[in-house]
């Protein structure tokens, strides 16, 4: 009777024992995917944190940028556009002359933690002008030179693919050729009957 009952202890204790592992081993293997998870968290937060901090440089950048545009009474800042990705600086719009254009240049790479100036600045044709001024007469040139370039088109007697056109704050240069003095006459008479025409610069060459 006892030896059974001492067995019967001694197997309870084995069993108590291996349940107390198990219990162990699982909590561990919980601890360690729990650490696993929580360093995985914490990796793209990590990340998460540094995109913020990038889009915040750029951002102070940007603003640094236009605060030294502002302060440059040289430049009309106000026609400047300026963009900040990683760093990189793009100044895009319209300036006065290619002087202020390179001084716009010099003042955003100076700016502390940029990396590189994209220079994508125009000069504007008339330096008393607005960008939007400019703009608008760069949409009515093209405007025109649709027009122009339609109304060859429907001439069935002209041959279109032949001749340049190119419009300059109301002036059209036609180039190319045809194939008569009166052709030439002709397709000038066309862009000079256009809507917004100033004047036309015929450079149309007569090719027998």
């Amino acid at each position: 009777m006892t030896k059974t009952t001492l067995s019967k202890t001694l197997l309870a204790v084995v069993l108590g024992s291996s349940l107390v592992s198990a219990s162990a081993f699982a909590q561990q293997t919980i601890v360690q995917q729990s650490e696993a998870g929580i360093e995985s968290i914490g990796k793209k937060i990590d990340s998460s944190m540094g995109q913020v901090g990038d889009f915040m440089d750029d951002s102070a950048i940007t603003a640094r940028v236009k605060a030294g545009l502002i302060d440059q009474k040289n430049i009309k800042s106000t026609d400047i556009t300026v963009n900040t990705e990683n760093k990189v600086v793009t100044l895009s719009g319209f300036v006065r002359s290619q002087n202020e254009a390179e001084l716009a240049v010099i003042i955003a790479g100076n700016v502390e933690g940029v990396i590189s100036v994209s220079d994508k600045l125009h000069v504007s044709e008339d330096g008393s002008k607005s960008a939007s001024e400019t703009v608008s007469d760069y949409t009515g040139d093209a405007l025109i030179t649709s027009k122009v370039k339609a109304k060859l088109l429907a001439e069935g007697d002209i041959a279109s693919r032949h001749i340049g056109v190119k419009t300059t704050e109301g002036i059209v240069q036609l180039t190319g050729d045809v194939t008569s003095n009166a052709q030439m006459a002709q397709v000038e008479s066309i862009a000079k009957a256009i809507d917004g025409v100033k004047s036309v610069k015929n450079d149309l060459q007569v090719v027998q």
